[in-house]
């Protein structure tokens, strides 16, 4: 069965890139998170667009998403591991030097016996309650840690897409009670923190999202294209239905076509009679249930029958997917499947 074909233009991440760095001062420098294959876009081809559009610090969420990013950008940029130093991971820690950013007493005893003298960060947990040293547990260990010189100190805001939730003061607040006066460079700030404005933005920002094309950043260029085939095209009368469960039923004479794509493709269920495909900038709806492999679509107003109907791109971003399916663009992105083609364009500076 043919695929989808799904491009990738890399030019737009690193503009992306550029114009969240543009966001910030001068003093504040942009590194960029390539975590979950690079949000489900390919790790090692965006970390080195990104290298390119100048980049030098990256982000991953495991040792081995480290150990795999090394591979691509070799030993000059700085890779640091939000899920810090777990048990099994002190050899690729060491000989891939990577950067584990210590949630806890436990990680901070674990770096600093089995690897004494190397590098690593601490992250502090200033409400979001999910990783990192809460106030008590940073103010006991921040005399053994401090000493050693950590390379970042970060903490992770956990509503800046919403600019007016009360939670991002109180854990801006929080953040600077347990860091102000520190000699160590600071990060708090997210894609959509930098977006909160200079007071987030500290010593380094961390865009993930944004540069892949998604919301908070109203601006971000869309990276990812995704376009799928068309199998078949058949003719219906009134009464007609479509998909499993019939959940679909058509009232007049319709046309459908049936793509190659489905929930195994990262195109969820939970799509089914809401979303839409494009044609040419021309909208059709999505009838039935989307199934493993295949989607009906009604493109009964066109005037021709397509080869292909497009999904993600310049008429439908990864949110206005996403809104449709009830979820976000993080998980379109990141459950996009491995049976698309995919093409890579641009990404040379």
């Amino acid at each position: 069965m043919a695929t989808g074909s799904l491009s990738i233009d890399l030019d737009a991440l690193m503009r992306n890139w550029q114009a969240l760095n543009k966001a910030t001062g001068e003093n504040v420098e942009t590194a960029a998170v390539v975590k979950a294959d690079g949000y489900g876009l390919g790790a090692g081809r965006a970390a080195r667009a990104l290298a390119r559009a100048g980049a030098r610090r990256f982000f991953v969420a495991v040792a081995e998403e480290g150990a795999a990013l090394r591979e691509v950008l070799g030993r000059g940029p700085e890779i640091y591991v939000f899920g810090g130093h777990m048990p099994g991971d002190t050899d690729m820690i060491n000989d891939l030097d990577l950067i584990p950013m210590l949630n806890s007493l436990n990680q901070l005893t674990r770096h600093f016996e089995a690897l004494p003298g190397a590098p690593f960060g601490i992250q502090l947990d200033t409400g979001m309650n999910r990783l990192g040293m809460e106030p008590s547990e940073w103010a006991a260990v921040a005399e053994i840690a401090l000493p050693a010189g950590p390379k970042l100190i970060m903490s992770h805001l956990a509503c800046a897409d919403e600019p007016d939730h009360p939670q991002n003061a109180q854990q801006l607040a929080t953040f600077r009670e347990m860091t102000d006066g520190i000699d160590v460079p600071r990060s708090l700030s997210a894609t959509g923190g930098i977006l909160l404005g200079p007071d987030y933005h500290f010593d380094l920002t961390r865009p993930g999202i944004g540069l892949y094309g998604g919301m908070p950043f109203e601006n971000a260029e869309p990276v990812a294209h995704l376009s799928l085939p068309v199998i078949q095209t058949r003719e219906l009368e009134p009464g007609e239905s479509a998909g499993y469960g019939a959940s679909w039923v058509t009232d007049k004479p319709a046309v459908l076509a049936t793509v190659a794509g489905g929930y195994a493709d990262g195109l969820i269920r939970a799509m089914s009679n809401k979303a839409m495909l494009f044609f040419e900038g021309t909208p059709c709806p999505i009838v039935g249930r989307v199934s493993m492999d295949l989607i009906t679509v009604d493109i009964t107003h066109l005037n021709t029958t397509p080869k292909s109907l497009d999904i993600l791109g310049v008429d439908q971003s990864v949110d206005d997917l996403a809104d449709a399916a009830g979820t976000i663009g993080y998980e379109i992105l990141t459950s996009l499947g491995s049976r698309y083609k995919r093409r890579y364009a641009g990404g040379v500076s």
